[in-house]
């Protein structure tokens, strides 16, 4: 798998409540490796949710966003503050990142795959098949399909790995195929949580919207008897409490 590519953030805020507004900085250290050469050292100031000056390691220097960054942003790289922040890459990201990387890459979490069938867009094939795996980390993984044990390579496309924005990541792998009786089509997911490739079959012998119509069905045939029951017990219940006059 390719390597990682990781951040570490550390917020300072200082909010001012003149008018409401608010200024702020964001550090952060970006990595993709230990390698001090794969490490950037970010330092961005915020004025009401607007970045105005932004210092980074690759740039050397501080780069203004705004009339008014642009002014500070050049008394800063022509005072000492810029030659404190070039040292602040080697004081604060290389000297953690050992932490960092093993806290990161420790970290694993095993992905959820769901295999369901939708109806493709105008092509060649008459039916698609989507491997949708969700709730994973790290972000690297792999989809494949597999048709009667055997890895199908074309008429497959699949998404991006998407950031669910709470460390854990999706993705979606779709295939287009013309079915066959007897066929046996699987999705293979590889990823770090597993230990062995997660093997998912698909079952032809319905289609989704099928199993929820047969779903609905059966709900509506319970809750139809348990009505009826509920109905007759009340009828029992009436029927004893009634008194016979007998007539002459």
């Amino acid at each position: 798998m390719a390597s990682s590519f990781l951040r570490f953030c550390l917020l300072f805020i200082a909010v001012y409540t003149a008018d409401g507004f608010e200024e702020y900085l964001l550090t952060r250290c970006v990595f993709n490796s230990t390698d001090p050469k794969d490490i950037r050292y970010i330092r961005s100031y915020y004025y009401d949710k607007m970045e105005y000056i932004r210092f980074d390691s690759s740039v050397g220097k501080h780069v203004g966003y705004t009339e008014y960054g642009v002014k500070n942003a050049e008394r800063f790289n022509n005072g000492p503050q810029v030659v404190q922040e070039r040292a602040e890459k080697e004081r604060y990201c290389v000297h953690n990142i050992q932490i960092w990387y093993q806290s990161f890459l420790t970290k694993s979490a095993e992905p959820y795959v769901r295999l369901h069938s939708t109806t493709p867009p105008a092509g060649k094939h008459p039916a698609m098949l989507v491997c949708s795996v969700y709730d994973f980390y790290p972000k690297q993984i792999r989809v494949s399909w597999r048709r009667d044990g055997q890895e199908v390579t074309s008429d497959v496309t699949s998404t991006d790995e998407l950031a669910d924005a709470d460390w854990y990541y999706q993705i979606h792998s779709h295939l287009e195929y013309t079915p066959r009786s007897g066929e046996k089509i699987s999705c293979v997911v590889e990823h770090a949580s597993l230990k062995e490739p997660r093997v998912t079959d698909w079952d032809p012998s319905m289609s989704e919207s099928e199993r929820n119509k047969i779903a609905i069905g059966t709900s509506g045939l319970i809750l139809g008897l348990i009505l009826s029951l509920a109905g007759f017990i009340y009828y029992k219940r009436k029927a004893r409490g009634r008194i016979l006059v007998p007539t002459n």
